[in-house]
């Protein structure tokens, strides 16, 4: 399989999540071998995808230093991740990506609108070659070796609504489309009072998140699916991923992980000698199926 791009440029207005401002968004084709690259567009400053660049994830998975850092970038790199996407310019013009409906579906629809490309130059794959774990507060995720892409999450809020939720995805684009992609983030509605006594999260609303009193979900349509809270840890940590600049070959495995926890998995699995190999995809695919997986 060959690296892609999308076919034309195309571009969106949102709602910034902590600014509560409009937020413009320029999608652009790039060549092949280019990366994915953040353009910083009010300032002008160009923010290449790296592990190394990711600067606060605190509230949220941060791109570059301050005042030219692009915020909230997760729910967009999980759609890029999942239309197979290795080369793009992405221009902001703002200090964090648009929440659209606090999923990755409308992003999913913005990359149906401008088309996917396929480059001349082969794909390369990340392929996990041993375990690499991190644990933090009773938290953990980690990487092992396996055959296909897996996401495994499990989360335990004491709430009601949530409870505990397992889920396990086995990666394809069509699955994530149809499991995945319009999973919402949630929030609850102390915490969001909170954050806007302190000027964030002034763009939050039942519009673009699921909203949680102490025993409800405050949204009048209710929920996408009866285990969203979960799916959309799967989305956050898909995006968390794809910091990495490739697609994985491996298992990702999560117990209440958090952008933090996977930003740590990411920079350990990079320290670890022998903990990977990036290997052209016609070499992985001697050993498994995987055209059908990122198609």
């Amino acid at each position: 399989m060959f690296q892609q791009t999308i076919k034309k440029s195309v571009e969106v207005t949102g709602i910034g999540l902590h600014s509560g401002e409009p937020i413009k968004m320029l999608l652009e084709p790039m060549p092949a071998n280019s990366g994915i690259t953040f353009i910083h567009a009010n300032s002008g400053t160009t923010l290449p995808l790296s592990v190394d660049s990711i600067t606060d994830t605190k509230l949220a998975t941060v791109l570059g230093k301050k005042p030219n850092a692009i915020s909230t970038i997760e729910h967009f790199l999980s759609a890029i991740y999942a239309y197979g996407i290795d080369n793009l310019k992405v221009s902001i013009y703002g200090n964090e990506m648009p929440v659209m409906d606090g999923s990755a579906v409308s992003f999913c629809m913005l990359l149906d609108e401008a088309g996917v490309k396929k480059q001349e130059i082969m794909k390369s794959l990340m392929v996990i070659k041993k375990e690499v774990k991190v644990e933090q507060d009773g938290k953990m995720a980690l990487l092992k070796p396996a055959k296909s892409p897996l996401f495994n999450f499990e989360i335990n809020f004491n709430h009601p609504i949530i409870g505990t939720q397992k889920y396990s995805f086995e990666f394809s684009k069509q699955k994530y489309v149809d499991e995945i992609a319009r999973a919402r983030t949630f929030g609850f509605l102390r915490d969001i009072q909170y954050l806007q006594s302190i000027n964030l999260a002034l763009g939050a609303s039942l519009e673009n998140a699921i909203g949680l009193d102490e025993n409800s979900v405050l949204n009048p349509e209710g929920l996408r699916f009866e285990n969203e809270f979960v799916r959309h840890k799967i989305l956050d940590a898909i995006g968390d991923m794809m910091v990495l600049g490739h697609h994985i070959v491996g298992e990702y495995s999560a117990v209440a992980s958090s952008h933090e926890l996977n930003h740590l998995l990411t920079q350990k699995l990079l320290a670890t000698e022998g903990a990977y190999e990036i290997v052209k995809f016609q070499e992985v695919e001697k050993s498994v199926e995987l055209a059908k997986v990122f198609a």
